[in-house]
């Protein structure tokens, strides 16, 4: 590396001292606390190579996105493990108003959870992370998944309608959508192609 007295290298060891602990908790949340130490160096040594491209003011969000960048590659890799932490639960379950769960009943909502979770798009899957688990604003959760804030404040609201509607569908599996128009046939009546 560089001298001590390079502003480059007093630049990035203020970034890593600061930031590394947070994008190690954002990998390891996602991929293990093994695979994670991988993605927290990959994330680092390309903070290292484009630091004319780390914003200044705000390093976090920009680190957040190189890192989701390094976790693709790792999670192409790997079957989906992920556990979620007891905010996504809340956050999904907000609104259900239950009292304190027997321990059995909260790891039969916490894997409901994560069947719902796993059941969503990855862009879903990870603005809901991003709030949730990061704590991210939507101005910096945006700049992390590399849109903007409005767009951004979209997707979180569809995310979380498609979240809630798949846990009411894993509540009612065989229960039909009272909004569903059902027919027997996709033909009007009379109208029906025989074999």
């Amino acid at each position: 590396m560089a001298d001590r007295g390079d502003p480059e290298h007093d630049r990035f060891k203020a970034v890593y001292d600061q930031h590394y602990p947070a994008v190690l908790r954002y990998a390891a949340r996602r991929v293990g606390a093994e695979a994670a130490r991988d993605i927290a160096a990959e994330t680092f040594l390309t903070a290292w190579r484009r630091l004319d491209r780390v914003p200044p003011g705000q390093p976090l969000p920009w680190l957040y996105a190189t890192a989701r960048n390094c976790l693709a590659n790792e999670l192409r890799r790997r079957d989906r493990r992920e556990r979620l932490d007891s905010r996504i639960r809340a956050e999904a379950t907000r609104g259900r108003g239950a009292a304190a769960p027997e321990p059995s009943q909260q790891v039969a909502e916490r894997l409901a959870v994560l069947a719902a979770l796993a059941s969503l798009r990855p862009n879903d899957q990870e603005a809901l992370r991003l709030i949730a688990w990061e704590q991210l604003d939507a101005a910096a959760a945006a700049q992390a998944m590399g849109c903007s804030t409005a767009a951004f404040r979209v997707r979180l609201h569809r995310a979380r309608h498609r979240l809630a509607r798949a846990l009411d569908q894993a509540d009612d599996p065989g229960g039909a959508d009272p909004d569903a128009v059902t027919t027997s046939s996709a033909y009007p009546p009379g109208t029906e192609i025989s074999a």
